[in-house]
C-alpha cells in the first residue's frame, strides 16, 4: 500500500492537524481505512477506527472508551481535498456531526458551530449546501435501518484485526 499523510483542517479555530499516529489500514479510490488513539486523553473514549467514505464526503468512526466498550459511531462530514501527487488527503471538518449510540438513539451535534462559520462566509455557499444534502444522505441511512452499509467496512477490517492478533 502507498504511504500517505492524512491531515484534519477545522475552521473553529482554524487549524490544520497531521494525523500522523493513525495507522492506514486500507486505501482506495473512494475509501480509506484507520486506527487511531485519541489525540488528547480522554475520560471518555480511548481509540478507534475510522471509515473515510470519500465519495460521500462521511467519516464514520467506531469509537471505544479504555475497556474496550463501543461508546458510539461517530459520523463527521468532510470535504475531502486530495493531492495524489503529494500522497495527502486533507479532510476539511464541516462541522456538522451525527452520533448514534448503542440502544439505537440518533444525536445530530454541532450546528450551531456551522451556523457560525456560515454566518461569518467561511465556508462557500456551495458547500454549505453541500454539507446538508450530505448529512440529509447521512440521516436518510440510519432512519432507513441501512447505517450498516457504512459500517460494514469496519466491523469487516476489526474482524481481520483481530484474526491477525490472534
Amino acid at each position: 500500500m502507498e504511504q500517505i499523510r492524512l491531515f484534519r483542517r477545522r475552521f473553529l479555530p482554524d487549524e490544520v492537524t497531521e494525523l500522523k499516529d493513525d495507522t492506514v489500514l486500507f486505501l482506495s479510490d473512494d475509501l480509506i481505512l484507520t486506527k487511531w488513539n485519541v489525540l488528547k486523553p480522554r475520560k471518555d473514549i480511548a481509540y478507534g477506527i475510522s471509515a473515510y467514505f470519500i465519495d460521500l464526503g462521511i467519516k464514520v468512526s467506531k469509537v471505544y472508551n479504555a475497556s474496550e466498550e463501543l461508546v458510539y459511531w461517530y459520523c463527521d462530514i468532510v470535504e475531502p481535498v486530495i493531492d495524489k501527487a503529494a500522497h495527502t488527503y486533507t479532510f476539511n471538518d464541516l462541522l456538522v456531526d451525527v452520533l448514534i449510540y448503542p440502544d439505537g438513539r440518533v444525536r445530530v451535534v454541532d450546528l450551531d458551530e456551522f451556523a457560525d462559520i456560515l454566518e461569518k462566509n467561511i465556508l462557500t455557499e456551495t458547500l454549505g449546501i453541500a454539507t446538508l444534502r450530505r448529512t440529509d444522505h447521512l440521516l436518510r441511512t440510519i432512519y432507513a435501518g441501512n447505517f450498516h452499509t457504512l459500517t460494514d467496512k469496519i466491523d469487516e477490517m476489526e474482524k481481520t484485526l483481530t484474526k491477525e492478533n490472534a
